[in-house]
């Protein structure tokens, strides 16, 4: 009899793990619950779990049901657990619930042109700026406002919603928001967070409690290879200044500027000496000509340019 007692109590728990599981899949789709998902599902009674929550949510009545009085139409089901059907119609009361109504799902993929920007209308009001050769995914529902940034720059003016603050994802790192606008780059070496107006929390790796909380004319700068988070001043015209097709710096660091760039080539920019990316440069870049820039290189600084036959350009010291 004990031993009955305690399987019982193992399934439950199993049953309430998937519950948890599918109502966190539905919420947050970063990196890392997907890896901490996968772990989890490795174990065959769990995936078998998971599996069979999902046939039975599917089953459930569809959540624009919950406030209708419309009968569902009869047909045969499967008999489920009563452990598993009482995880789901918890889940499925706490939506109703918190929700009140069917939740407004937007999910849209963008992938931008390798020249120029685009601009979206989002359904909570927001304002989407996308800069060339950029990859992101939209992913709104009734309680998260989710965006995940693969590669490239995106500037945001966010509407205000403090119910339901709005989230960028650029691998482990994550900004958190409620309104306000900034500007997010993705390039290869770096990170970067410039903040127009309001403020935002920019976490470089969302595993850890650290985060950086930037607000206007803030820029916070996280470099990949030495896992460093430095903040420094900007001019507001400074950022997202490339949605007008000019960009304009001072003092800027060769290996940042050489980060931005590559967005603007088909083939990128390289630094012969990582030394090199110290030296600072001022001037202005028009992002439709990037090679002009590169061409003024060694008038602004003691570097020297050599075109490679596949597109690519090395930058090396000029002895």
């Amino acid at each position: 009899m004990t031993r009955h007692s305690d399987t019982e109590h193992e399934i439950d728990s199993i049953d309430a793990q998937a519950a948890v599981w599918f109502t966190r899949n539905r919420d947050d789709r970063s990196q890392a619950t997907r890896e901490a998902f996968a772990a989890w599902a490795r174990e065959p009674a769990h995936a078998r779990a998971y599996a069979e929550f999902e046939r039975l949510w599917a089953d459930l009545a569809e959540l624009d049901q919950l406030n209708r009085p419309t009968p569902l139409p009869l047909r045969k089901k499967p008999r489920w657990r009563p452990a598993l059907a009482a995880a789901a119609a918890l889940v499925c009361a706490l939506l109703a619930i918190e929700l009140g109504a069917p939740p407004a799902i937007h999910s849209q993929q963008i992938t931008a042109q390798s020249t120029g920007m685009r601009s979206f209308n989002l359904p909570d009001g927001s304002t989407l700026y996308v800069n060339a050769n950029t990859r992101l995914r939209i992913d709104f529902s009734a309680q998260q406002r989710n965006l995940y940034l693969d590669q490239g720059q995106l500037y945001l003016e966010v509407a205000a919603d403090k119910e339901r603050p709005l989230w960028v994802h650029a691998g482990n790192a994550r900004v958190r928001v409620v309104g306000t606008g900034f500007d997010v780059r993705r390039g290869e070496k770096q990170l970067v967070v410039s903040v127009a107006h309001g403020q935002v929390a920019f976490a470089p790796d969302a595993q850890k409690p650290d985060s950086l909380l930037l607000g206007a004319r803030q820029r916070g700068i996280y470099d990949y290879a030495s896992g460093t988070l430095r903040e420094q001043a900007v001019s507001v015209d400074e950022v997202a200044d490339w949605r007008g097709g000019h960009l304009a710096f001072r003092n800027r660091d060769l290996a940042s500027l050489v980060d931005e760039l590559n967005l603007y080539r088909r083939q990128p920019v390289l630094l012969a000496d990582g030394a090199l990316g110290n030296f600072k440069v001022s001037g202005n870049l028009d992002v439709r000509d990037p090679d002009a820039l590169i061409k003024a290189l060694p008038a602004l600084i003691p570097v020297k340019t050599v075109a490679l036959a596949d597109g690519r350009v090395r930058i090396e010291a000029r002895r």
